[in-house]
């Protein structure tokens, strides 16, 4: 599948954040289905040029065909990588400052659909990876782990707080094959826990969703990747160089918010030390004390937008 079906969110205000003009230089770090890419693209003609990265190889053959099909082509560069790799991506493309960074993490559409993938809740597949030939799938986790590490594993990485219950109920089903097979497996014990979120109703989040958030986080280590992905960022900014991040959960919300808290301080010494030894320089100014949210049309559209937050920082 070759044509992408899906939305990019915060569209508009990414473009915004990172004030792109004709000319930049800018790198999609979550390239996707290409939706910020072409439009960066668009506002940085006529010689406007993008390095695209994604960790799933067939985003990237998507991307590259809608840059080819949208005679983009020779402006932009697809790179099959992690950002936890964007520092050395960009330099081995010979980019050494850019005007602009976006990363995107959300999950994609097409990723959805791909019923063979695991990550939605019908699908026949249980792997999770954005790259399949990297890790351990999310089927060895859930059905090799014991019960107090998968226990632990939901609470940490998916904040459920039915996760003992849920992961014997885990154990007690294996072996689990499909996602479709876990998802039911989660909802009967979250039902058994006295939740009452619906299972597909509009407006309503599926029981399952914290289960396979956890269960994605951990194959994929997205923490540790934006944790280290994020300095590599604010490195390879020009002065006045933006970073947009576009965050749906908590966890990576907050690992976001702390790291530009951070890095737009002089000091990052404890309050109780009188005297500064720390010898940290702001190297940021912060765009957005609060983060950018989707509006209600935007959500009415996509309602896969309800949970987005954006943020950015300009480099000093």
């Amino acid at each position: 599948m070759l044509t992408s079906q899906h939305v990019p969110v915060l569209l508009q205000e990414t473009l915004q954040a990172l004030a792109v003009h004709p000319g930049g230089r800018y790198i999609d770090a979550t390239v996707g289905g290409g939706g910020h890419a072409a439009q960066i693209l668009c506002a940085s003609a006529p010689d406007g040029m993008l390095l695209a990265l994604d960790a799933d190889a067939a985003a990237v053959m998507r991307a590259r065909a809608r840059f080819e099909s949208e005679e983009l082509g020779p402006r932009v560069t697809v790179v099959h990588t992690s950002f936890v790799n964007l520092g050395r991506a960009a330099h081995e493309h010979g980019w050494k400052a850019v005007d602009g960074i976006v990363m995107d993490l959300g999950l994609s559409s097409d990723q959805l659909a791909d019923e063979g993938r695991g990550f939605s809740f019908i699908s026949a597949g249980l792997d999770m990876r954005f790259d399949p030939t990297r890790g351990q799938p999310a089927s060895a986790l859930v059905n090799q782990l014991s019960i107090p590490e998968l226990a632990d594993l939901l609470y940490r990485n998916g904040e459920e707080r039915a996760s003992r219950r849920i992961a014997q109920a885990i154990a007690a089903a294996r072996p689990i094959q499909s996602a479709q097979q876990l998802a039911d497996v989660v909802a009967r014990a979250a039902r058994g826990a006295g939740r009452q979120r619906g299972a597909g109703a509009p407006g309503k989040i599926h029981p399952a969703t914290q289960t396979f958030q956890a269960l994605r986080i951990a194959v994929n280590d997205e923490l540790g990747v934006l944790e280290s992905a994020l300095p590599q960022a604010v490195e390879l900014l020009e002065t006045g160089g933006r970073l947009a991040v576009i965050t749906f959960h908590s966890l990576e919300d907050r690992i976001v918010k702390n790291f530009f808290r951070t890095e737009s301080r002089d000091c990052i010494c404890p309050p109780e030390q009188p005297v500064c030894r720390c010898g940290h320089h702001a190297t940021v100014r912060i765009l957005t004390t609060k983060p950018v949210r989707p509006s209600a049309n935007e959500i009415a559209d996509n309602p896969r937008a309800r949970s987005a937050k954006l943020r950015a920082i300009e480099r000093l």
